[in-house]
């Protein structure tokens, strides 16, 4: 609870915390702890009782929050958000590590995209200005790439162990279509629609066949459709997409069976 400075009656400071705890009590947060703190304060003073909020806030957040699972014994996936390139250092991939674990001088691939898969070195791993010798599942990194130019490699793609993923553009998936209320389309589509398919961080567009029977997908049905896209993507099965139109998301899915 901020800006406590500027009340001097507690009494009244109960009263917001009492109106806090109700409205957290509305979404089923029951006993939250909840500390009485001003940021400004605890600026101008950091050794003073308001710098002392903020270490009490801290430390409740580790006690009370617990660390997340992180995905470390399956093989290593980083989906690539953006590529830099550093003078006399070579082009380097960031992006939020997926899965498992990625150590100094581990041999990569990239996949994805592109017809051909290309194999590179990582030679340094970098988090928030340290370098490191190993990131796991969670971190957000950048990884330097041996040999790599910055026109090989792209967003869209993935980094990954060796010969676990693979690239695909036919497969069937289970759609839900979002309603007009949700933001969704007003209008049903047809077989041949061409939305963009968002996996990890890019957009492909791809081609939708309806199944043999159906003649048009609502808004709110929930449908099983054969996709091919124009570009192969790394996925497998139980992958989550988002189908999109002009920047609005109309739909979400979920790979089922790759077919190709």
């Amino acid at each position: 609870m901020n800006k406590c400075d500027m009340v001097d009656d507690p009494e009244l400071l109960e009263l917001v915390e009492m109106e806090i705890t109700e409205q957290l009590e509305e979404y089923d947060f029951t006993d939250c702890p909840i500390i009485k703190g001003s940021a400004l304060k605890a600026l101008e003073d950091p050794m003073g009782p308001w710098g002392d909020k903020i270490m009490e806030l801290m430390d409740t957040v580790d006690s009370y929050i617990p660390d997340p699972q992180r995905d470390t014994d399956k093989p290593f996936l980083m989906p690539v958000e953006d590529v830099f390139t550093i003078t006399g250092r070579g082009t380097v991939a960031t992006g939020r590590v997926e899965r498992g674990v990625l150590h100094l001088n581990d041999e990569v691939e990239i996949v994805g995209i592109k017809e051909e898969k290309q194999k590179s070195v990582v030679t340094g791993i970098e988090m928030f200005r340290k370098m490191l010798d190993e990131a796991q599942a969670g971190d957000n990194i950048g990884a330097l790439l041996r040999g790599i130019q910055r026109t090989d490699i792209e967003r869209g793609q993935v980094l990954a162990k060796p010969g676990t993923v693979t690239c695909h553009k036919k497969f069937t998936a289970q759609v839900y279509v979002l309603t007009k209320d949700e933001g969704g389309r007003h209008t049903p589509f047809f077989n041949n629609y061409r939305p963009q398919f968002y996996f990890r961080t890019t957009d492909v567009t791809g081609v939708c066949e309806l199944p043999a029977g159906t003649e048009m997908c609502m808004p709110g049905d929930n449908v099983e459709m054969t996709i091919e896209l124009i570009h192969p993507i790394a996925m497998e099965q139980g992958l989550t997409f988002a189908i999109r139109e002009g920047g609005r998301t109309v739909g979400s899915g979920r790979v089922a069976t790759i077919i190709e």
